[in-house]
């Protein structure tokens, strides 16, 4: 057993009890993993977990065992999503990871189980979550599989306006006259949800940030519109690396009370891009699942 130790008043040694105890209860079947084979427990194992959440293996066994001290905020709100915490259970885990749970005034970016469970019917699909300010919150494996692979994008890449206005590029493909439309849009929402969230100390950074990195974006955010125009079509061409160009619908779903932003992908059935679509996912989930994740 693990030496207790202490960071800011907080014993890690109970954070990591804790997250042991919710593994333990969680039953593969309810987060979408099959029981193949003989299980020691009737929960998820802890490379299951670490999958779930976006960390690695070795980061979660630290965690667990009280070793690694002062884990990310996002690294709690992975965790307690993945071991689908009731509200009071999440704020607990903030607790004994030393932090407060965001309150009201800050962007969200907790997925409630009801919305995890929907979430969990679009298995085979492509789906990303963003929270209100555009920061990718989670993505299945069948989007990582289609637009590349999430689990390396690092700090301001993660958020959908900077990888817009100052990159990496998606595999979507654009004429430069889409991509202008695309970034005034971009910014005017996150202009409203800046003015929505106006105590959100992330979202001011993000946005000195963006204005430091791109005149551009610095230019727009002082003279573009407080209404967004509406997208003039959902249809995208997803240049994949492996199988070719692939056309598919982008439709938005929006999780008013949590201010989420659920992005699904699909190809129209029987098409030549619904089966193009298909083998990408196929072969680019095989890879990942060769592949490690890191945290």
């Amino acid at each position: 057993m693990a030496d207790r130790a202490q960071t800011g008043g907080v014993e890690v040694w109970e954070f990591g009890r804790a997250v042991r105890r919710w593994r333990d209860r969680v039953a593969p079947e309810t987060v979408g993993l099959t029981q193949g084979g003989r299980r020691r427990a009737a929960g998820l194992r802890r490379e299951e977990l670490a999958g779930l959440a976006g960390i690695s293996v070795d980061y979660l066994t630290r965690l667990e065992q009280g070793r690694a001290t002062a884990p990310s905020e996002q690294v709690v709100e992975s965790l307690a999503r993945a071991l689908r915490l009731s509200d009071a259970e999440r704020d607990r885990l903030f607790e004994l990871a030393g932090r407060s749970a965001p309150g009201s005034g800050i962007v969200s970016r907790r997925v409630a189980p009801s919305v995890q469970r929907l979430l969990d019917r679009f298995e085979g699909i492509p789906v990303v979550v963003y929270d209100a300010a555009w920061n990718l919150v989670i993505a299945n494996a069948p989007y990582d599989a289609l637009m590349g692979p999430t689990a390396d994008l690092r700090g301001n890449e993660r958020n959908g306006v900077w990888r817009n206005v100052v990159g990496p590029a998606s595999r979507a493909r654009q004429t430069p006259a889409e991509h202008e439309e695309q970034v005034a849009r971009l910014i005017a929402d996150l202009r409203m949800t800046a003015a929505r969230y106006p105590h959100d100390d992330r979202l001011r950074r993000l946005v000195t940030d963006l204005q430091a990195a791109s005149p551009r974006f610095a230019v727009l955010w002082e003279t573009v519109s407080d209404s967004p125009a509406a997208e003039q079509s959902r249809h995208k061409v997803i240049d994949h690396p492996t199988v070719g160009p692939i056309t598919v619908d982008c439709d938005t779903l929006v999780v008013a009370q949590d201010d989420l932003r659920i992005m699904v992908y699909t190809a129209e059935p029987g098409s030549e891009d619904a089966e193009r679509l298909q083998l990408a996912i196929v072969l680019g989930t095989q890879s990942l699942t060769a592949e490690p994740r890191r945290g």
